[in-house]
């Protein structure tokens, strides 16, 4: 397996939900990485010093102030993903590294939200990024594909964005 991550036969497939609105339906980075490159010990993006990196995006969902991205890495660096949609202009949802820590609440992108402020509870308070679909190829020439489910927060979240998105889903 070890030997597959290598030579980039792994395919990942991530799901984020980020701030802001892509202007884009599907988009590509490929600014280059350097682990460790700041005095925070963050991954950063250096033209001269950095390591090839490229991640495709594609817009699923937006709602508000709010958006679910799917991200395919086709480099494996550090913080690859979140470094990349910030340098888009769309960090993930509380990301205290390269973007916010704040919770992302549903008053904040449904706007006929009638609760009590001081009362919500937000929707997700931590990193919103998952690592959705994991393929590998196989001794037998076949390919093993792994998925995991969201867990319970992140799925709401994403439930909640999707219900209001005027993006339509993906043919398959």
């Amino acid at each position: 397996m070890s030997i597959a991550f290598e030579t980039r036969k792994i395919h990942k497939i991530y799901t984020a939900v980020v701030r802001g609105i892509p202007n884009w339906l599907e988009t590509r980075c490929d600014a280059p990485l350097v682990i460790n490159g700041d005095k925070r010990h963050r991954t950063i993006i250096d033209k001269y010093r950095g390591k090839k990196s490229l991640t495709r995006f594609r817009l699923t969902a937006r709602a508000g102030d709010a958006a679910v991205v799917e991200a395919l890495p086709e480099s494996g660096r550090t913080h690859q993903i979140r470094v990349h949609l910030a340098s888009l202009g769309h960090p993930i949802v509380c990301d205290a590294l390269y973007g916010r820590d704040t919770p992302l609440f549903l008053s904040s992108f449904k706007r006929s939200w009638r609760g009590n402020h001081f009362d919500e509870r937000p929707l997700i308070a931590r990193l919103a990024l998952h690592a959705a679909k994991l393929t590998l190829p196989t001794r037998n020439a076949k390919e093993l594909t792994i998925e995991a489910p969201y867990p319970k927060d992140m799925a709401a979240v994403i439930r909640q964005i999707e219900k209001l998105s005027n993006i339509p889903p993906p043919c398959s």
